[in-house]
């Protein structure tokens, strides 16, 4: 018992002293059998006196107990590690999906905003078409004159065509009959505000084409909706041909 409590108190310090003890012993052990002198022999079995204690400590048990040690450092160094890289990657991994949530909600904030925008802007057309229908008039809903002046024709067509685009039908009459409900053409024919060539074409409109100017409006407006799809069409043609 007294042997085993002497080796676990020593240190790894201590083993290293006995280890470099050992070797002069040995080295001294040696110096004897080779014929050195009395005085040598002396000091060395004092010295083998000294290692007496060395003798009775088993080297292979020491060196177990200092592998285990490392081992064991090693093991807890390893496990640390693991431990790290393990908060590392779990760290990396919260931050990267709390990115992706980001990304996510700012993308669908987007898309909702594109969506209302569109919706808005569906809304704002729709408007404009329910505006237009309601602001138009047909040519029936006018009393029928003897005549009219240029201010009556145009307040007419003011109530006949859409907003949007009186003024291009507007430029068109201004250009084609100065706004001349009964203006006819020598050359070739054409006939009133908007010189329906022939003239007898606005008979769809209405018999009383020649002078009632509500059914030429009417009937204009029909033609340029139908042949250039609005008056400004029909405006865009006339401004690159002089003609539509």
């Amino acid at each position: 018992m007294l042997e085993g409590n002497r080796v676990s108190r020593i240190s790894v310090r201590g083993f290293a002293v006995a280890s470099a003890t050992a070797v002069t012993t040995v080295g001294a052990v040696v110096g004897v059998a080779a014929g050195h002198e009395q005085g040598t022999t002396d000091r060395v079995e004092a010295t083998a006196a000294d290692a007496t204690i060395l003798a009775d400590i088993p080297a292979g048990h020491n060196v177990q107990v200092q592998t285990a040690s490392l081992t064991q450092q090693a093991d807890t160094q390893a496990d640390a590690a693991d431990a790290a890289a393990k908060k590392d990657a779990e760290e990396s991994a919260r931050k990267q999906a709390a990115e992706d949530a980001t990304a996510k909600k700012e993308a669908a904030e987007e898309a909702s905003k594109k969506k209302e925008a569109e919706e808005k802007a569906k809304e704002r057309e729709k408007g404009d078409e329910v505006s237009s229908r309601s602001a138009t008039r047909d040519a029936s809903d006018f009393a029928v004159k003897g005549s009219y002046s240029v201010s009556e024709v145009q307040a007419m067509a003011r109530q006949m065509v859409p907003s949007d685009q009186f003024q291009c039908f507007s430029n068109i009459v201004n250009n084609e009959s100065t706004w001349d409900y009964t203006a006819t053409n020598p050359s070739s024919g054409a006939y009133g505000l908007v010189q329906a060539l022939p003239g007898t074409k606005m008979a769809s409109a209405g018999a009383d084409w020649r002078t009632n100017p509500a059914t030429q409006i009417k009937w204009g407006l029909s033609y340029m909706n139908e042949s250039y799809g609005s008056p400004c069409g029909a405006w865009s043609f006339w401004q690159a041909n002089q003609w539509y």
